[in-house]
């Protein structure tokens, strides 16, 4: 059975913890909703799974139990003693880091892949918002063998990744997940389904990657939106200059974001 709030709650008092609002601890205890991330996974025994924000093991066991190999990170040391204890019982197919899962910005923790090697795998985890953004975006450009995520993100995070062209969503993250993945919210989750409750609502987004994706130089995509959209509501011609030839279709006189997917990816490949 899954952890219940109360038996959380236990856990963390017989270690005396509780909840560390700058590390972005909101544990998830809705059954249902937990369900629904694990459908999501769509996992098969044996498969391999990054779980990212560990936090007392609830979602690990679940993971576990359907028959993953699991690598989960948590960067909380004094929630060491609670997972190698839930983590214990599945010997080998559970393994985990304590630390932080970016070794920087733009670049992941080297145990990770030690750990999972070169293998395809699936991130399943409840992301703390701070983390979301850069590590969705690094496994998206540096690391293919992601073959599908589903994470529980704050809903802005949620409406970044989904969001469609002329809105205030609409940026680096969302067209990057979009270029490389199917992206589909499974998943809106009040305040309620956590403890302690976050001041917003959260959201379940699946990103399946593509077979073929629509670039094959996620690199140059990422350079040409780091530069768009530092001026996403400049018109082009002003970002870029009057001179820089444009795809066809591409009006100079358009904003970053306004441009579909499609069109900011001509306008890297042009950019070089």
């Amino acid at each position: 059975m899954p952890q219940t709030l109360s038996q959380i709650k236990s856990l963390l008092t017989a270690h005396g913890l509780r909840p560390k609002h700058r590390l972005g601890q909101n544990f998830l205890h809705d059954h249902n909703q937990m369900s629904k991330i694990l459908a999501a996974a769509e996992l098969t025994p044996g498969e391999r799974v990054l779980e990212v924000g560990a936090g007392t093991g609830a979602l690990s066991e679940q993971l576990l139990d359907r028959g993953a190999e699991l690598v989960a990170v948590e960067i909380d040391a004094d929630l060491e003693p609670i997972l190698r204890h839930v983590l214990a019982p599945y010997g080998n197919r559970a393994q985990l880091i304590v630390g932080d899962v970016l070794a920087n910005k733009h670049a992941l923790n080297p145990q990770i892949f030690e750990r999972l090697g070169d293998q395809p795998f699936k991130l399943v985890a409840n992301l703390p918002y701070q983390i979301a953004s850069p590590l969705l975006m690094n496994l998206l450009i540096d690391h293919p063998q992601m073959t599908l995520a589903v994470v529980m993100v704050q809903r802005e995070v949620a409406d970044r990744l989904t969001a469609g062209p002329g809105g205030k969503d609409y940026g680096p993250l969302g067209v990057m997940a979009q270029a490389m993945c199917h992206v589909e919210r499974i998943a809106t989750l009040p305040p309620s389904c956590f403890w302690p409750r976050p001041q917003v609502n959260s959201a379940v987004v699946r990103l399946r990657r593509r077979d073929e994706p629509l670039t094959d130089d996620p690199h140059q995509l990422a350079r040409a939106l780091r530069r768009l959209f530092a001026h996403r509501r400049k018109q082009l011609g002003t970002v870029l200059g009057r001179q820089t030839p444009l795809p066809e279709g591409v009006d100079p006189r358009a904003r970053p974001e306004t441009l579909s997917v499609e069109q900011i990816i001509a306008l890297a490949r042009q950019l070089g």
